[in-house]
């Protein structure tokens, strides 16, 4: 397993060992001693979810304010992504700024994103499959959204935006720094 600091201090990029065979497949996707070395501690992973979309849906940014502790380990199971994560730490030199990492099934990437980092995802294929394990249980009071359009976080997308698909509460998210403000995050 390779691992690899993203641009943004405390993101990670998994890269997998694969092993095939005529059988198929085998590789190890998370492994726990990495972790303790890296973060100092072994996140305590307490909910799974699974997203299935289609092409150009792009979902984020979302996040929870640092004090709910949700750091995310994201996979892809189907399909590809272009996952984003964004700094949203204040004090932070890389505040406002992202990096991001292509999930797919050919190198079967992961990514880790700490607490208080938002998080976007643009599917490349239709059926696209992600998998989340999360340090916190979702609680929908505790989750706050960025524009994807913002201009100061300036997401580059695969897709025409005119072509990206979107739910309603994501097109009307606020500005980076409206957004913070909503969660506490951020002073005037």
């Amino acid at each position: 397993m390779q691992i690899r600091e993203l641009s943004i201090s405390g993101a990670y990029e998994v890269t997998p060992r694969q092993f095939a065979d005529t059988r198929g497949l085998f590789l190890e996707s998370y492994r726990v001693e990495p972790w303790v070395e890296l973060i100092g501690s072994a996140p305590q992973w307490v909910q799974a979810n699974t997203s299935v979309s289609h092409r150009g849906v792009v979902r984020g940014v979302h996040y929870g304010p640092p004090q709910l502790r949700q750091a995310k380990y994201v996979s892809v199971v189907r399909g590809a992504a272009v996952d984003y994560v964004v700094d949203l730490r204040p004090e932070s030199p890389t505040f406002g700024q992202w990096d991001s990492v292509l999930l797919d099934t050919v190198d079967r990437r992961s990514v880790y994103i700490p607490a208080g980092f938002g998080h976007a995802f643009e599917s490349l294929e239709d059926d696209t499959t992600l998998h989340y394990l999360l340090t916190a249980v979702y609680t929908p009071a505790s989750e706050f959204s960025i524009n994807v359009f913002d201009s100061t976080v300036a997401l580059s997308f695969k897709s025409d935006e005119s072509d990206l698909v979107l739910s309603e509460r994501d097109r009307e998210a606020p500005n980076l720094s409206e957004s913070l403000r909503q969660a506490g995050m951020l002073r005037d």
